[in-house]
């Protein structure tokens, strides 16, 4: 059951990070003005950048890459780490990476920072500039418009950790982990408008080990989504507004696809978004699951759909019209989730009526709805209810 087990936090994710001198970083540091990049905001450091990266890699001792203060812009950028000797590489950040304005420059670049096949990258401090406004504002003209590019993705990676980074208004997803494996995230803080398209705080799929914690997330999409293959998931102490809330899914898009388990969120307050804690599979036959799933000690202020699975999610009703999900979703439990609701049903469990939700566990979950008694509703959905909960359970 999601309640019993345990996670281990690597001592090394309570290390504050602070400021120290050029003059005071390892002898193996390579300050990217040394290779030309200029701080001015304007003229391109793309090529200073890799070059930097390049010179990192070459070394197989532990080597830092020190950003000084100032705005560097830079284009789509890779760090690929298929010829990188260093398994330790720092990337200190004490100015701000700038992306173009005109969002045709990264054109349909589906990243602006891209990791691939790195092992034991750091990311300390800094500020990521996606300027992702001109692109929302295409977007919502309904004109024909690039898809957009994720500010900070990592692919394929191992043992990597970002602290005290601040993401503001991205393209697209502000921070992607793909098909990596642990990877720690701290001290986050993630930026955009509550109207900004797809801008997704945190999306984690394909991927084991992956921590996030001490956390701040305000943007137009969810805070974190959590994708097909996401295993053993920790996340506390995270703020979430406005947005769309921590979203399991949308899953089962594909009729073969990986399942998601061990994820506890613990210690969330979510205030003025979509949704909190949401489940979402698409409405189409899959061999997807979700197990082992706890969301504990979590803070509502004024969410819109508080504890949501949607198990009929079908855009515009196309590709599904009258199709039952068969993601099988079990072992999943809400326990101390209090605060207030901005609908009257403050917990909605539309499970599939080909494969019913099992094992479903509300204990301790207190939602009102205007300082009145919110409701529920139930559909395909078994489980039980254990201490007070309001509003009655209709599991």
């Amino acid at each position: 059951m999601a309640n019993t087990r345990t996670i281990q936090i690597p001592i090394f994710l309570t290390l504050i990070f602070s400021y120290s001198p050029p003059s005071l970083l390892a002898a193996d540091s390579y300050n990217v003005q040394s290779f030309g990049a200029k701080s001015d905001g304007i003229s391109d450091s793309t090529k200073a950048f890799l070059s930097a990266w390049g010179a990192a890699c070459a070394t197989t001792t532990p080597a830092t890459i020190y950003v000084p203060p100032g705005r560097y812009l830079l284009g789509n950028v890779e760090f690929s780490g298929n010829l990188c000797k260093n398994n330790a590489i720092t990337i200190r950040i004490d100015g701000t990476l700038v992306a173009p304005s005109d969002y045709n420059a990264l054109g349909e670049t589906e990243n602006w920072l891209k990791f691939e096949r790195v092992t034991g990258v750091s990311i300390n401090g800094g500020t990521l500039d996606g300027q992702g406004s001109a692109l929302w504002a295409c977007k919502n003209s309904g004109k024909s418009c690039p898809k957009g590019a994720t500010s900070l993705a990592f692919y394929n990676s191992n043992n990597i950790r970002i602290t005290g980074l601040e993401s503001l208004n991205s393209q697209m997803f502000h921070i992607l982990v793909d098909g990596c494996r642990n990877a720690n995230l701290m001290n986050v803080k993630i930026s955009a408008p509550g109207n900004s398209p797809n801008t997704d705080g945190i999306h984690v799929q394909q991927s084991s080990g992956v921590t996030i914690m001490n956390s701040g997330v305000a943007t137009g999409d969810d805070c974190v989504s959590i994708g097909p293959g996401a295993t053993d998931l920790w996340i506390e102490n995270l703020a979430c507004g406005p947005g769309h809330g921590i979203s399991i899914g949308s899953l089962g898009r594909d009729s073969q696809e990986a399942g998601v388990q061990n994820v506890t969120v613990k210690t969330a307050t979510f205030t003025g978004t979509e949704n909190g804690v949401r489940v979402k599979t698409w409405a189409r036959p899959s061999n997807g699951f979700v197990r082992d799933i706890l969301f504990q000690h979590v803070v509502m202020n004024n969410v819109q759909n508080p504890i949501i699975i949607d198990q009929n999610y079908c855009p515009n009703h196309e590709n599904c019209p009258n199709q039952a999900s068969g993601v099988k979703i079990t072992d999943v439990k809400y326990e101390d989730i209090h605060g207030t609701s901005a609908s009257q049903v403050a917990v909605n469990f539309e499970c599939s009526k080909s494969q019913p939700c099992s094992g479903i566990t509300l204990e301790q979950v207190n939602l009102t709805y205007k300082d009145k008694p919110a409701t529920s509703s139930c559909a395909n959905a078994g489980g039980t209810a254990d201490g007070v909960v309001q509003p009655t359970s209709c599991l």
